[in-house]
């Protein structure tokens, strides 16, 4: 089988390389490193030598000598009448200029590619035009189509005895299916792509791009587990390549991301922080920032939350995390307004689950229990649709505090219950105690102190563990508050009613809570509805009779 950046058709005379193990693949990419680090210029190399190199280079994160390297290896495949071979080049050209969002200069270079080929007979290299197609339909909307590009991929690559190119073939469709909502068939030929790079069967070019599109594509059905595992496969296969310099932010990105979920917050922060020096991409370098900022927020450094919020929305702006620093901030209003703008221009479903969740979480805290429960209702839906345990547990977390909200707490406490088993079986302790306080909530409505007492106690010490100062303060201020006879009140009805017996007025109020003033005349309206009331005389009278104030 022939490498990625060296031959692939049967008229090169470029040397094959050997794929029978893991072992072969190392010396294979030192050898590769190696050539590069020789290559000085020297214009005696050959196409084929100059060829190797850039794969060299591209392995080394020397992107523009490796570009270099590949455009002289063209020219001197077409001064020898190579053309499969030129085209070749001018495809991997091509694509690495796709991957790098430069699409002027990848257009040119896979257009010449196509000229190329057009008038020569079936080769390999026409198997490789068929990859940017298919990455296009996966990421523009057309699963179909990624679908059908990726399976005539592999085709080709299995008739000609490509391993390479029938690896990308797997990992496409596997992509394009999870897309068309045929999760269990994409992951399977995931997997049957990973088990090909971890053999040793495909060049290292080719098996680290494929780790970190796995990896990706369980971070969209959040399929922990099985990220889990690639990631450590991924760890693996970088630490036996102290060569390779392309795919160890990725590597360390996604482990920090494992380990935030797993409680070890120190050390995620760890590895994110040395990501932050392997990226180049600019995209890359947002989700760095992004995560550093959530570790940030998550352990109550608001200021550093912030700084690094805002670095991030230099190159997305739509993410959920800055609205929720907005609502630790007790900044209602600006939370809300930031998670709705988000969700109206997010629509990809692996990063809109995350925004719908705290959409949830930002519009319940608002009082606006039906767009909660909308948006709690859409990630049932992705639930059902990727049926991964952490979706799952996230759902019925979801669900649970619409529930809770809409006064069933005994309907709640069901969907609370589950939540926490699946985030308790996922080894996510801090979404297991955020989950807990909510249970507590619901044992409160149904009068069961103790039970609440328990739950709470027993998130704040995993709170304590883990440095989560906000939710520990959230915690502390539930245990010591008392369960109040408010009757049929809402927590927010009760804040509004409290503010009202201390001598507010509507637009006073508004200004603490950080809601409209329209908003506190509905709960006003409310209040005195649920209450039977007539007035703001009543409504203290009635606030101190019952010891809210």
């Amino acid at each position: 089988m022939r490498n990625s950046l060296a031959t692939k058709s049967s008229k090169s005379g470029a040397k094959t390389l050997d794929h029978g193990g893991a072992s072969s693949a190392n010396r294979v990419l030192q050898s590769t490193v190696s050539q590069f680090d020789a290559v000085d210029g020297h214009d005696r190399l050959g196409p084929s030598d100059l060829e190797q190199s850039a794969k060299g280079a591209f392995l080394a994160g020397k992107g523009q000598d490796g570009s270099d390297l590949l455009s002289r290896a063209h020219k001197e495949y077409m001064d020898q009448g190579r053309v499969c071979d030129a085209a070749r080049c001018a495809f991997w050209l091509g694509f690495t200029a796709l991957l790098n969002g430069e699409n002027a200069q990848a257009n040119g270079w896979l257009a010449r590619a196509e000229r190329l080929l057009a008038d020569q007979p079936d080769c390999v290299e026409k198997g490789y035009l068929l990859l940017p197609a298919g990455y296009r339909g996966v990421h523009g909307g057309n699963p179909a189509g990624a679908i059908a590009a990726f399976e005539r991929v592999a085709e080709i690559g299995r008739r000609f005895g490509d391993r390479d190119l029938t690896t990308l073939g797997l990992q496409g469709q596997g992509r394009a299916l999870i897309r068309s909502g045929q999760v269990q068939r994409g992951v399977t030929l995931l997997d049957e792509a990973m088990i090909a790079v971890t053999a040793g069967e495909v060049s290292p070019l080719v098996a680290g791009g494929v780790y970190c599109s796995v990896i990706e594509a369980c971070g969209e059905i959040f399929d922990i587990r099985r990220a889990h595992e690639w990631t450590s496969a991924l760890e693996q296969w970088c630490a036996s390549q102290p060569d390779v310099v392309p795919y160890r932010g990725h590597c360390r990105l996604r482990r920090a991301e494992i380990l935030e979920l797993h409680g070890a917050w120190n050390a995620a922060m760890e590895e994110t922080l040395q990501a932050s020096g392997s990226f180049d991409e600019k995209r890359a370098a947002g989700a760095v920032l992004y995560r550093i900022a959530e570790l940030h927020r998550l352990r109550g450094e608001f200021a550093e939350a912030e700084k690094a919020y805002q670095q991030a929305a230099a190159w997305d702006r739509s993410q959920p995390g800055h609205a929720l620093l907005r609502l630790a901030q007790d900044n209602l209003g600006a939370a809300n307004l930031a998670i709705r703008r988000t969700l109206s221009e997010i629509h990809d479903p692996a990063r809109r689950v995350r925004v719908l969740e705290a959409y949830v979480e930002i519009t319940l805290a608002a009082n606006e229990v039906a767009d909660a429960r909308n948006a709690a209702s859409e990630l049932a839906e992705f639930a059902k649709r990727y049926n991964s345990p952490l979706l799952h547990a996230i759902s019925e977390r979801a669900t649970g505090s619409v529930v809770l909200a809409e006064k069933d707490a005994t309907k709640a406490l069901a969907h609370l219950r589950y939540a926490w088993t699946l985030f308790n079986e996922l080894d996510a302790p801090y979404e297991a105690a955020r989950t807990r306080l909510l249970i507590a909530q619901a044992c409160r409505e149904l009068r069961d102190e103790d039970a609440a007492a328990s739950e709470m106690t027993s998130a704040r010490q995993t709170f304590q563990q883990l440095g989560a100062a906000p939710d520990f303060a959230r915690a502390e201020s539930l245990l010591r508050k008392r369960a109040v006879k408010a009757g049929p009140l809402t927590e927010r009805e009760i804040e509004v009613l409290r503010l009202i017996a201390s001598g507010m007025t509507n637009r006073d109020i508004g200004t603490r809570l950080r809601i409209s003033e329209k908003t506190v005349a509905r709960h006003v309206s409310n209040i005195f509805m649920k209450l039977d009331l007539t007035s703001r005389a009543a409504a203290t009278a009635y606030a101190f009779q019952h010891r809210l104030v």
